[in-house]
């Protein structure tokens, strides 16, 4: 019985030990590196920003679009939308929070993109990165000759990929930005407001089709 107890131990002993790689304890699983998520996404936006096919101002919804697409992939906007709509969010039911994230989602397309797309020949260098927990912040500068255009993705973590709720552009957030609009909306005029608000911009950019893309994405007319 001693001797099949110790047998037992060593096994289990040296089993350990290579699991732990003989350091004595139990590695976790390494948090892939937020940088080397983001890069492929942004050198895919990069690609559709400099298409000769979807060059100039009437290809810019159909431009857009393809950005969207690939957002899909790498921006939480679930996330973004309860950032946005603060205690409103909680009262609302699992139907309404869907519509909003729809009405939001298709704003930020225009908002987003309409502030990257004039620097459509420049490089785009990732200059850091700052990680703690699940919270990321990958820093960028779009480059053309002597202007740099900073644009910081703010990044969570969720079942091991970094998805971005946040953009921050020359140092102002859409998500804030938009969030101020928001609750300023709500505070004076109530949540239907902001719905309708939404909605009529929503409508008037898709008139706007074949066109000039539309520069201001305020739902709010007192806000340029």
């Amino acid at each position: 019985m001693f001797h099949q107890d110790n047998i037992l131990f060593s096994t289990i002993f040296f089993f350990l030990l290579w699991l732990t790689g003989g350091s004595g304890a139990v590695h976790a699983a390494k948090a892939p590196d937020p940088t080397e998520q983001l890069r492929p996404y942004v050198d895919k936006v990069v690609e559709i920003l400099t298409d000769p096919e979807l060059k100039g101002e009437e290809a810019c919804f159909k431009r857009r679009a393809k950005v969207m697409e690939l957002a899909q992939d790498r921006f939480d906007f679930g996330e973004m939308a309860k950032r946005v709509l603060g205690p409103q969010w909680r009262n609302l039911s699992g139907e309404e929070q869907d519509h909003f994230v729809g009405l939001f989602t298709t704003l930020l397309e225009h908002a987003y993109i309409g502030k990257i797309e004039d620097y459509t020949d420049q490089k785009v260098a990732f200059r850091a990165q700052r990680v703690k927990n699940d919270r990321a912040q990958v820093e960028t500068d779009i480059i053309d000759k002597n202007v740099v255009i900073p644009v910081s993705y703010i990044m969570l973590l969720k079942d091991g990929q970094w998805l971005v709720y946040d953009i921050v552009v020359e140092g102002v957030s859409l998500v804030r930005n938009y969030m101020e609009q928001f609750r300023e909306i709500i505070r004076k005029d109530g949540y239907p407001s902001l719905l309708k608000r939404m909605e009529d911009k929503i409508q008037e950019l898709e008139k706007s089709v074949g066109k000039p893309c539309p520069t201001d994405l305020s739902v709010d007319p007192g806000t340029s």
